[in-house]
């Protein structure tokens, strides 16, 4: 083979056409001490794209808290975060975007996330149990919009049917900012015991180096890049940087998977996601200080005569790269064989820290591994920040300025028809959420999803929440508040918060305002993680959501999506949020404000565009959260449902719908009945309890922040002694709303 690689030498022309900086290309020739050619300045595009390299954004993600409570994984040490459940268990968990994709193909885009997130946990060893989503989508009056959410969902429940993991919770917002990018964030969470994990590393120069799974083919090319730039009109050109995912295929992969790990012959594998073979030969060799010898002519395709950066860089779904032990490979390859999988023995380890690629006996790449990712070459920045001028307008927003309703009952019931408010089950009764028969809030509905381990008596406990809206509003405390929701969520279905995987999509990092709002809420979110000792596992930033409408460049909403574990030891103390029978009381815990900023009653009802971030403070819901905790413990309430998106009239109702039970409650007096009913200042929580637990449950909440609201009986709501209406009314509107907008005029 030849010793020197191709000539195709390459311009700094040619490097702005593949996403780099003139500077980079600099920094690349510098590195090679020579002018690469096209095939290895397509793999430094791709590894030092923002999807794989962080480069805007590590200087913020490193600030985040990655030590702590039950943590074994870190960020950034493997291709997921584990933590310790207990009894010699862990649970490997993470939550990826697959935005751009989504946006330009809708079904493959959500299906391939769906698929890359599940490998990444049974690359480690853990079998999924359990899926997860966050969805944001714009006005559902465009047809355009229709079909995306029509695609995506498809596409999510495709996979994930298919694949054999129940899809257990998520949500679902509906924004205009999101009119041009939707967001579409995959979480994954799996079982494995403890000690039984693989590492992605390349250790023992003289390994064989294995590629298993589905052929490699031309989607996905520079699919990693792809995510690294904004959409355009011309962006459907783009389609094959969009992924063709397989989930039966998927399926063998896993099963095989886990079979060969119990050989002990595996020294290290890692899943083939962004940049493909490109992304798994230069971290898995970069971790451990060895390089590969790659021969391309040996890795199966679907095409003849791909050239050698198509392989490299293609993201072909369902494949993975497997070192294994010298003399093993024939025990490896008859277990995949079985399972009616490709295994293919394409290289070795190799002991000079670089990465050679052949072709047609050419050397066609020869790269150092460790420059190519962070921490060891790739460039670092730290992007200018700006506060936006519109957070001036939300500084100006003052309450008074929002007339009272002038009739509540018909206030209420137009806020009850916001699509971010109903129910989202013409979406998720396309997902079978039942497949492996251990989900436990299918029929017993809590504020976070409960999903059983079998063989133990323990449970899960999974969320992902982000309020945008109030992200937008304060990016600081909409942050910790995002933290402070997913925590409170699992802490109100019995669990105890464990830590976070994040999904942070923000718009352009190089517009000072967006990287203001991603610096600040990357510090808010360390705040909160920090006082419910949740350490964050990993996850992605997904930059460049936004799009150019007339001329103007519109981010979308800065989300930082927090996806959070929790574990609950024993399965039967999981708590739920129906109320439970006529005659037991009804309490809020924590305390009401005078606050309507960014409730979905401002938004929707009142149509304000800037108003204040709702009212939070950090020690207030740790308060709360610890007193909520002890009183599941205590046995002393019957049911627990977080104050959220509509406030305690919408806590309410969706407590009273469960059972078709009505209540009586009387709002507070000392503030504006409007703020109370619908009104989302934090840290409150609804509750019910029997009557004869009155006496020992007011006697533990002394000295805390807790009122009597009224009690569940009978059929019907009453607010103040008005008459609401039937409980079936309202829950007619929040089962069907959202499916008579999707099929309306399909």
């Amino acid at each position: 083979m030849s010793s020197q690689p191709s000539n195709q030498l390459t311009t700094v022309e040619t490097a702005k056409s593949l996403g780099l900086l003139p500077a980079e290309f600099k920094k690349i020739c510098k590195i090679l001490r020579r002018t690469p050619n096209f095939t290895e300045l397509s793999i430094f595009s791709v590894m030092w794209s923002e999807h794989c390299s962080y480069k805007n954004s590590i200087v913020h993600l490193k600030k985040l808290p990655r030590e702590g409570g039950r943590l074994l994984v870190g960020a950034g040490e493997e291709n997921a975060g584990l933590v310790d459940i207990g009894g010699g268990l862990g649970c490997a968990f993470k939550i990826e975007s697959h935005n751009h994709p989504s946006a330009i193909e809708p079904f493959q885009g959500a299906a391939t996330g769906v698929g890359g997130i599940h490998r990444d946990i049974f690359t480690m060893g853990a079998r999924p149990i359990a899926a997860l989503n966050s969805l944001r989508f714009g006005n559902l009056d465009s047809d355009r919009m229709k079909h995306l959410v029509r695609g995506v969902v498809h596409g999510i429940s495709s996979y994930g049917n298919c694949f054999g993991v129940p899809t257990v919770g998520g949500e679902v917002y509906f924004n205009d900012s999101y009119n041009h990018d939707i967001l579409v964030n995959a979480m994954s969470a799996g079982i494995v015991k403890i000690g039984e994990t693989v590492s992605a590393s390349a250790d023992g120069p003289g390994n064989p180096v294995l590629i298993v799974g589905s052929a490699t083919g031309k989607d996905g090319i520079h699919g990693a890049t792809f995510a690294s730039a904004e959409l355009t009109e011309d962006s459907a050109k783009d389609l094959p940087a969009v992924q063709v995912g397989d989930p039966f295929q998927e399926k063998l992969l896993l099963e095989a998977t886990l079979e060969a790990i119990k050989t002990g012959a595996i020294v290290g594998m890692q899943d083939m996601g962004a940049a493909g073979i490109t992304c798994s030969t230069s971290e898995m060799s970069a971790k451990s200080g060895t390089g590969m010898k790659i021969d391309l002519d040996k890795v199966p395709t679907r095409q003849q005569g791909m050239k050698p950066f198509e392989i490299l860089l293609s993201e072909s779904q369902e494949r993975m790269l497997i070192v294994c032990k010298k003399g093993q490979e024939q025990k490896l390859m008859e277990i995949f064989d079985k399972w009616d999988l490709e295994c293919a023995l394409i290289g070795e380890v190799t002991k000079n820290q670089r990465l050679q690629y052949f072709q047609n006996g050419e050397l066609v790449a020869d790269v150092p591994a460790k420059p190519l990712v962070l921490g060891g070459g790739a460039p670092v920045y730290e992007r200018k920040s700006r506060k936006p001028k519109y957070l001036t307008k939300i500084e100006k927003f003052n309450i008074d300025s929002v007339k009272l309703p002038s009739n509540y009952l018909s206030a209420a019931k137009k806020l009850w028809k916001s699509p971010n408010l109903v129910s989202k089950r013409w979406i998720y009764e396309q997902y079978d959420s039942m497949i492996r028969t251990g989900t436990q809030t299918t029929n017993a509905p809590s504020d976070a999803a409960v999903v059983r381990v079998k063989g133990t008596e323990k449970s899960i406990v999974l969320t992902t929440d982000c309020n945008s809206a109030y992200v937008y509003a304060d990016p600081y405390k909409g942050a910790m508040i995002a933290v402070a929701e997913a925590a409170r969520n699992i802490v109100c279905s019995g669990g105890d918060p464990v830590a976070i995987t994040n999904c942070l999509n923000f718009g352009n990092p190089y517009n000072p305002e967006v990287f203001y709002q991603f610096a600040n809420a990357v510090a808010g979110m360390g705040e909160a993680c920090r006082k419910f000792n949740t350490p964050v596992t990993g996850g992605n930033v997904s930059f460049y959501n936004q799009a150019n409408i007339r001329g103007k460049i519109v981010p979308v909403f800065p989300t930082p999506t927090i996806g959070m574990l929790g574990v609950l030891d024993d399965s039967q103390k999981q708590m739920t949020l129906d109320f439970k029978k006529e005659g037991d009381l009804i309490y809020l815990i924590g305390k009401s404000k005078n606050d309507l900023g960014s409730s979905e009653y401002i938004r929707f009802n009142k149509k304000v565009k800037f108003s204040s971030c709702p009212h939070f403070d950090l020690n207030e819901e740790f308060e709360l959260q610890q007193t909520i905790s002890s009183l599941i413990k205590k046995g002393l309430i019957s049911s627990a449902h977080d104050v959220s998106e509509g406030g305690i009239f919408a806590a309410l109702l969706e407590s009273a719908m469960v059972r078709n039970i009505g209540f009586a409650v009387v709002c507070e007096a000392s503030i504006r009945k409007d703020a109370f009913l619908f009104g989302e200042s934090q840290s409150r929580v609804v509750v019910s309890i029997a009557p004869d637990h009155k006496s020992a449950f007011e006697k533990f909440l002394h000295g805390k922040d807790f009122t009597l609201l009224g009690k569940v009986q009978g059929k019907r709501i009453s607010i103040d002694e008005e008459d609401f209406g039937d409980v079936s009314g309202w829950k007619k509107t929040y089962d069907t709303e959202l499916g008579n907008i999707m099929e309306a005029d399909k």
